[in-house]
């Protein structure tokens, strides 16, 4: 089966834990500052934001998941594509985030406003991947008992357990952007949490929002 090579998609490789001690602080925020904010790729310009972004020393995070599709010769190719389509997180102060304005590859620019949150469900969603299972976006939240998973390979993920075609699936989530992504549960010992509605019917304030900061035309 040909395979196109991964591209670097969390950089510097302990980025989330540094984020996540940086973020903990509860110091004053300025322009120096380190934050994550949300850029919003042009077309298909996800991969070549992350390869810029990297010779350019600037911390981000895509987390990218395989896909599988045969090709007109009737091979079947691997590919790795992001699992959200046109998003790149860039982690930095406001000079990295003006250095990765200059790669021409942003449309919008959004500062991501609870980035502890963040950084959390990216850890958890890079976990999921770090699997290695088959996984399925999930391009909207839908209804399922929030639980966490006790046992198996999936011990102490937690997220929404829904049945589709008579399995069940556990939904991992970025929060904010109420998208995420959904692997097949083996038998396994789950612990209830909260109904359904505690997450998908959250307020918007609980749910994390972002802020436009840059918008060029």
């Amino acid at each position: 089966m040909p395979i196109l090579k991964q591209e670097t998609s969390l950089f510097p490789n302990d980025l989330l834990a540094q984020a996540e001690a940086e973020l903990s602080n509860d110091g004053p925020l300025t322009e120096e500052s380190p934050r994550w904010w949300a850029m919003y790729t042009r077309s298909r310009q996800e991969k070549q934001l992350m390869r810029k972004l990297e010779v350019l020393e600037v911390a981000f995070c895509c987390p990218t998941i395989e896909r599988r599709y045969r090709s007109k010769a009737g091979r079947i190719r691997r590919v790795y594509d992001p699992l959200f389509s046109n998003y790149v997180f860039v982690y930095g102060n406001v000079l990295d985030r003006y250095a990765a304005q200059t790669t021409n590859c942003i449309s919008q620019c959004r500062q991501v406003s609870d980035g502890l949150q963040l950084t959390q469900d990216l850890a958890h969603i890079q976990r999921l991947i770090e699997t290695g299972e088959p996984l399925s976006r999930e391009a909207r939240l839908v209804a399922g008992d929030l639980v966490r998973v006790k046992t198996g390979k999936f011990a102490s993920f937690e997220g929404v357990v829904t049945r589709r075609q008579g399995k069940s699936r556990l939904i991992v989530a970025v929060n904010f952007m109420q998208q995420g992504a959904s692997v097949e549960l083996d038998d396994c010992q789950l612990e209830y949490l909260a109904p359904a509605s505690a997450l998908v019917d959250a307020p918007e304030t609980t749910k994390g929002s972002i802020d436009v900061v840059y918008n060029p035309r």
